[in-house]
Order: C-alpha cells, then sequence, then structure tokens
C-alpha cells in the first residue's frame, strides 16, 4: 500500500467524503474529484496507482471518462461503482476497460480488498521465464507486452498480456477457466466470469487476420488456443 494514490470520481457528496476519509485513515493518498472533465485533466497531469469510478457523474460519465483514459494508460486498474446493476451495463464496463465492479451501497471494507487484489492480481514471470512467442503472423512479447504482426502492432493491457501468455503457453490445449479466473481476477464469480469472456471476445479480434490462429470455447472447462 505504500505510495497507493488513488483516483476517486464521486460526486455525491457524503459518500465521497466517508469513502475518501476511510481510505486515507487506511494509508492510501486519496484525490476524490467530483466532475469526469477534471478526473480526467488530472488523470493526463498526474500518476496514480488506482481510479475509482462512478459511473453517473457530471462533465462526462464515468464509462467516457475510462473510456478517455485508456487512451492514456493501458493498464491502470479501474473499479466501477455503480448503483446499476444490469448485466449489460457491467459488460460495457468491461469493454471499455474497467476491471472490476462493485454495486451501491457497497462496504468501504470490500471496497478496500478488492482494491488491494487488483494491485496484486498480476503475476510477474520468473527471470528465467520465456518472454518471446513467434505464432502464426504474429510475434508476442511478454516483457513489452505487446502483439505484432505485420500490419500492426498492438499494445496489450495487463490482463490481455496474461491471458494471451497462457493460451500461447499451453496451445492446442485446454486452459482451465476456474484457475485464470482466480489467478487473474481474484475470483471466480459470474460478473468475473463474464469479463473474462468480454477480454477473450477482444482477443479473438486481435488474432482474426490470421486464420490459422483460433480461441474456441471448451464448454464447462475454458478455452483452447489452436494454433494450424
Amino acid at each position: 500500500m505504500i505510495n497507493t494514490k488513488i483516483l476517486y470520481l464521486e460526486d455525491e457528496q457524503s459518500l465521497g467524503k466517508i469513502t475518501r476519509d476511510v481510505l486515507v485513515k487506511n494509508g492510501f493518498t486519496v484525490e476524490w474529484v467530483e466532475d469526469g472533465r477534471k478526473a480526467l485533466e488530472n488523470f493526463k497531469n498526474n500518476s496514480y496507482s488506482i481510479c475509482v469510478v462512478d459511473i453517473m457523474v457530471p462533465g462526462i460519465d464515468g464509462y467516457t471518462f475510462v473510456k478517455e483514459l485508456r487512451k492514456i494508460d493501458a493498464n491502470i486498474p479501474v473499479i466501477f461503482l455503480t448503483a446499476r446493476s444490469l448485466t449489460d451495463d457491467v459488460i460495457k464496463g468491461f469493454e471499455i476497460g474497467g476491471n472490476d465492479y462493485l454495486k451501491k451501497p457497497f462496504s468501504i471494507e470490500e471496497l478496500i480488498v478488492r482494491i488491494n487484489s487488483l494491485l496484486n492480481r498480476i503475476p510477474k514471470p520468473a527471470s528465467q521465464t520465456q518472454e518471446e512467442f513467434t505464432l502464426g503472423k504474429f510475434k508476442f512479447n511478454y516483457a513489452t507486452m505487446e502483439l505484432v504482426s505485420d500490419s500492426k502492432t498492438i499494445l496489450l493491457t495487463n490482463l490481455e498480456n496474461e491471458l494471451v501468455y497462457r493460451l500461447i503457453l499451453n496451445k492446442n490445449s485446454v486452459v482451465e477457466r476456474q484457475k485464470v479466473l482466480i489467478e487473474l481476477w481474484g475470483d471466480d464469480t459470474f460478473f468475473n466470469a463474464r469479463s473474462m469472456d468480454v477480454f477473450i471476445t477482444k482477443l479473438r479480434k486481435y488474432f482474426a487476420e490470421d486464420d490459422t490462429i483460433s480461441i474456441v470455447n471448451i464448454r464447462g472447462k475454458g478455452y483452447k488456443m489452436i494454433v494450424k
């Protein structure tokens, strides 16, 4: 938690103040902003460890804020806070670039657990781990988080990078869904499972230009990257 700075976007005064104060008491540095445009301006000019974002805020909404944020930083963890719990809303948040989702009203203790989980979620590779792979038309570099073909270079997010890494290491074999959810998302809840589905869909689009590579769903088990 040392030097953990949170950008907290919330326009509800009482909730914002209470949440900020409790987070500060728990050792976090918190910058609380009530307007989406101001939050984006602050993000462009400062460094943060994680963003906690309410969706319904003035200026620009939380979805738009995160969409713009992802153009600047593909990897900073983002937790969405919202009173809305429709599956489509949750999926939209994950598609835009959110890493986690917490429904209002929420326990601040649970928020702290989720913040710490996100900050510690992504395992680092051992020094002897293979970091560069060739896969059909693509070259994948785990260390630089790049997926490169003749036509494009894609800078992957942390989760995309970890998913590609696991799929390549186990190519033509099943990568167990539950195991990956626990390793990368922290648990195998319904919303995390839907988040993983969204990320898999994005990876399929990345590899679409090479028809020798496919990522298939193995019902009840997980996913398999098939390389012909």
